[in-house]
């Protein structure tokens, strides 16, 4: 048998073995995706059909470190450097439950992070907006978004604590880092009938699920929660 006979059956052996890897890989990471939706989510009660499609659809471990990946879908929030965070899966999903989107919604997104939580809501509404202040997080976000295909999101890099006021009002607005008391430019933007959720506070926490009806603005306490602090002048400043 010739050299080059020899060489390509082994370019083809090493081709064949890595699709295969890949796409044992792919069947791992889908079965952890479902065991932490019966795990995580839905044994917590979230029952949202939709919320929970998205959360399965989603692939996490690729809006992670590479080091990380294989605790992807563990029952924690994990490190994506720039001291912040890549929030636990259930409360992305109870976060995101709790603005009742059914689809043609446009939300604002405060801290973009590693995007994953932009991904979730671009499954679920029209129009995603978000923000990051740390610029390296908000390029890798938006190029790892573009390339899984995401063409309902638009990334800003700035001050998460102003807003986005070119895009308001917003059906829905979320946000992953906490300021000590909601941002008033966020309740300006919150379009009538929306929803706001934010996590509030200093050393302790409370997640807020506020609502404007007629004009006024409601809060309803959910549950205490450990974010990342809000960063930005506007916060810096109180």
């Amino acid at each position: 048998m010739g050299k080059k006979i020899i060489f390509s059956l082994i370019i083809t052996l090493c081709l064949f073995l890595s699709i295969n890897c890949k796409e044992s890989e792919n069947m791992n990471f889908y079965t952890l995706r479902k065991k932490m939706i019966e795990t995580q989510i839905k044994a917590r009660g979230i029952n949202d059909k939709r919320v929970l499609s998205a959360m399965l659809k989603v692939e996490r471990h690729k809006f992670v470190p590479v080091k990380f990946k294989k605790n992807a879908y563990d029952d924690n929030p994990l490190p994506i450097g720039y001291e912040q965070t890549i929030s636990q899966p259930y409360i992305v999903a109870l976060m995101t439950e709790l603005l009742e989107l059914k689809g043609n919604e446009k939300v604002l997104e405060i801290g973009t992070g590693s995007g994953y939580q932009a991904a979730i809501l671009a499954e679920l509404c029209k129009e995603v907006y978000t923000i990051e202040i740390i610029p390296e997080l908000g390029k890798n976000a938006e190029k790892l978004l573009k390339e899984l295909g995401y063409k309902n999101i638009k990334v800003k890099i700035g001050d998460g604590f102003a807003g986005w006021k070119e895009y308001a009002p917003y059906d829905g607005i979320i946000v992953t880092c906490a300021p000590k008391d909601i941002p008033q430019p966020l309740l300006e933007q919150l379009k009538e009938g929306g929803r706001l959720i934010i996590p509030v506070g200093d050393f302790y926490q409370e997640l807020l699920l506020v609502k404007k009806i007629n004009g006024k603005i409601i809060k309803q306490s959910i549950i205490p929660v450990i974010f990342v602090p809000m960063k930005g002048e506007a916060e810096k400043i109180k």
